[in-house]
């Protein structure tokens, strides 16, 4: 059978997967490990920085882009935010940049969804292997 969870260490998991949502690499910061959260921090919103370069915040478009809306909005809630500056359509962008905008922000989205994924293992590898001691 598998190993019963207590109310604290579900809390706690659901604690690290809340944070690194909210600040790109936070759940690493709250495992102790500065060096990745820095290192996913960097990379994640140098990404999305980019695709709004190339593409303006119209590229957040929760209206239009639904399943690209859904990936960008896994970057961090403040995406929330530039969609609803860009709803109204005063940010509109098209052709290659628009594309490009979207893929960029969608990835960077999807990749903070992977290190969410992953920083919420580390740490329930850490509680399986203190409860083992």
């Amino acid at each position: 059978m598998g190993k019963r969870y207590k109310e604290g260490d579900i809390a706690f998991l659901a604690t690290v997967g809340v944070l690194g949502w909210l600040v790109p690499g936070g759940g690493y910061f709250l495992l102790n490990e500065q060096r990745r959260a820095l290192i996913i921090f960097v990379t994640i919103c140098v990404t999305f920085f980019v695709g709004l370069y190339a593409g303006s915040i119209g590229v957040v478009d929760p209206v239009g882009a639904r399943l690209w809306y859904l990936a960008q909005v896994m970057t961090t809630p403040a995406v929330f935010v530039l969609g609803e500056y860009a709803k109204f359509g005063a940010y509109a962008v098209y052709g290659k940049p628009a594309d490009v905008g979207q893929i960029y922000t969608s990835v960077a989205g999807l990749l903070n969804l992977l290190a969410i994924v992953n920083s919420v293992y580390v740490a329930h590898l850490r509680q399986t292997q203190k409860g083992e001691m």
